[in-house]
């Protein structure tokens, strides 16, 4: 209650189900992760507990709308992850013809999807990217994605070039060839789609360099030479 109610007030709110609760608005931008919606959530929501809602949805990594949303303050853990799963379930069903062309499945493209999500952030960018790795996952070469290192890492500091490249990890696709075994975070709708509609092009290597833009190479070794060009090792 804002402010002090009469009894005959109290009655009536109370029989009419007039709580007077304002919703909350919270955004969770495209490719959180399960504990970076647990601390949006839990700083927005009076009565919300990361550590439930941690429970609750770390099996669900990847189906996790990240939206903008509006809650009650009286929202539990349960409530919100049901909510966040029924919304990607109506998004996703958007792409439904999209899906069926791709001849992938909804797992695996969706766990691409939070690498392309990571990797890159224009459209074009992620569609390049999204047509190199489905070209070497079908090759069967190893993807070789930088992302994965902080999931791997738990938001934790590493550093790739002093042996952390070679860290013993089913999400290291440095060290394992195919996917990871489940997404690294909740991708957005335009990662999603961007992920069903590559570009096809000659590349099999890409980086990022220091200011972001995307430097491509047909071969290993003009690959090497943008490394060393752009950035330095």
């Amino acid at each position: 209650f804002a402010t002090p109610e009469s009894t005959r007030s109290l009655a009536w709110r109370l029989t009419h189900a007039q709580y007077d609760l304002v919703p909350i608005k919270i955004t969770l931008p495209e490719g959180s992760s399960v504990a970076q919606m647990a601390a949006i959530l839990q700083k927005a929501l009076p009565h919300f507990a990361a550590a439930k809602f941690l429970a609750a949805a770390k099996e669900r990594e990847g189906y996790l709308f990240p939206d903008t949303y509006f809650f009650l303050s009286t929202a539990n853990e349960t409530e919100v992850v049901k909510t966040l799963v029924d919304n990607f379930q109506k998004k996703i069903a958007l792409l439904e013809t999209e899906l069926k062309a791709s001849k992938r499945s909804l797992v695996q493209v969706i766990i691409m999807a939070s690498l392309v999500e990571e990797e890159a952030r224009t459209e074009e960018t992620r569609k390049k990217i999204a047509g190199i790795l489905w070209k070497r996952l079908d090759a069967k070469m190893p993807l070789q994605v930088d992302s994965v290192f902080p999931y791997i890492f738990d938001g934790k500091s590493y550093d790739l070039t002093d042996g952390d490249l070679f860290v013993d990890s089913p999400y290291n696709t440095y060290k394992y060839k195919g996917l990871p075994p489940a997404p690294i975070t909740n991708p957005g709708l335009e990662a999603i789609r961007d992920t069903l509609s590559p570009i096809t092009t000659s590349y099999w290597f890409y980086l990022s360099d220091k200011e972001g833009m995307m430097h491509y190479a047909r071969t290993h070794d003009e690959h090497l030479l943008n490394r060393a060009r752009y950035l330095g090792i």
